[in-house]
């Protein structure tokens, strides 16, 4: 897809550029500062989230050492690219031990490779703090090295069937872009559905989402739940334009409005989109500064995903800010296992029992027509 194509050599440059200013971060930082490492996944059914996230932490950092650094001396952002594969994440984490003036890993993007990450740090024994990855699967055991402040699908998924229930709705469709979508994500989804006594009928893609949307008959379900990214969305609701009944399609964090209207995703379809962040529009003095600092640096529009990252990178910044004494991979660990709760500008981060906070979760209403409403 044209989209995939261009995302593909935005965040290609993107990276590069990265790569040039930091890739020398381990062995320089033992002089001139701390390291912040960042894994991406710039595969093709990541970058989505992965670029917008990325420029959000990075406009966050660039920020963060305009203004003095930490304590002082200035964060080096390593960037860590991944395509995905178990190789790649593995060549990865041969950096990250190398690279021993890195005391934390801050952002992981997007859901599947912040998943393995879970797994592999434990296996490596790096004895490196998971900052605030885009940890999307709810049913992941999160370990004491793990610290993720977003909600997950789950919670996503629950606040979306939880608002559809209380103005009566009984059934609803359950979309999924992929095999792998199903495989990841439909337990959560079920989970959710049985315990709000709401019926699902599930629809599987077989690869080609614009049929899908075409094949939809009069008895499916007029709200519909889709699982999967924005790309594959635009296809399912293109789709759906050559059916005569209204469909409401609710989506999950991982779609970019932005993108979707640019896409000309909603011409005849209204999208309930679902997020564990503030509206870029809103006023809380967090969204305000991101929104500020991306128009200084970066010719990108505000975007969910980019606030996110941006978040994600003033916790990391804020938890190392705290610390007394010396600032290395242990005393990062320990001050993030101590969990403390934190306002970053209005964004509250709450740990609770399973070690997440899920605190935040909001509706934003794009329309047929193209209006925002939330």
């Amino acid at each position: 897809m044209k989209r995939r194509h261009a995302l593909q050599a935005a965040t290609a440059a993107l990276l590069a550029t990265t790569a040039g200013a930091w890739g020398q971060a381990g062995k320089a930082a033992g002089r001139s500062g701390v390291v912040v490492a960042q894994i991406v996944d710039v595969s093709a059914a990541q970058q989505d989230v992965s670029r917008d996230f990325l420029i959000g932490s990075r406009a966050a950092w660039q920020d963060i050492n305009s203004k003095g650094g930490l304590r002082g001396r200035p964060v080096r952002h390593l960037t860590l690219e991944v395509d995905g594969s178990p190789d790649s994440l593995r060549q990865a984490l041969a950096a990250l031990r190398d690279t021993p003036s890195c005391v934390a890993l801050s952002g992981s993007a997007g859901d599947p490779v912040a998943m393995q990450l879970v797994g592999a740090l434990r296996q490596e024994k790096l004895g490196l703090a998971h900052a605030a990855p885009w940890l999307q699967n709810s049913s992941v055991a999160v370990d004491d090295d793990t610290f993720p402040i977003f909600s997950g699908r789950q919670e996503q998924i629950s606040h979306a069937l939880r608002s559809l229930s209380l103005v009566g709705v009984q059934e609803i469709g359950a979309i999924y872009a992929s095999a792998a979508d199903h495989a990841l994500y439909h337990a959560d989804l079920e989970r959710s559905a049985t315990t709000l006594k709401l019926r699902l009928v599930t629809f599987k893609s077989q690869g080609d989402l614009s049929r899908l949307g075409q094949q939809l008959g009069a008895s499916t379900p007029p709200l519909l739940l889709f699982i999967g990214g924005t790309p594959e969305l635009v296809q399912f609701t293109q789709g759906l334009e050559r059916q005569t009944r209204q469909r409401y399609v609710v989506t999950l964090a991982d779609v970019n409005l932005q993108t979707l209207m640019q896409l000309g995703g909603t011409r005849s379809t209204s999208v309930i989109n679902t997020q564990p962040v503030p509206m870029v529009t809103a006023g809380l003095p967090v969204v305000r500064d991101y929104r500020a600092t991306l128009a200084r640096l970066f010719d990108e529009p505000p975007t969910q995903l980019s606030l996110a990252g941006y978040i994600a990178a003033r916790y990391t910044f804020s938890v190392l800010d705290g610390i007394d004494g010396a600032l290395t991979r242990a005393s990062a660990l320990a001050a993030f296992r101590q969990r403390d709760a934190m306002d970053l500008g209005g964004f509250r981060v709450s740990f609770d029992a399973q070690r997440r906070s899920a605190n935040f979760v909001t509706q934003t209403l794009l329309t047929s027509e193209g209006r925002v409403i939330g």
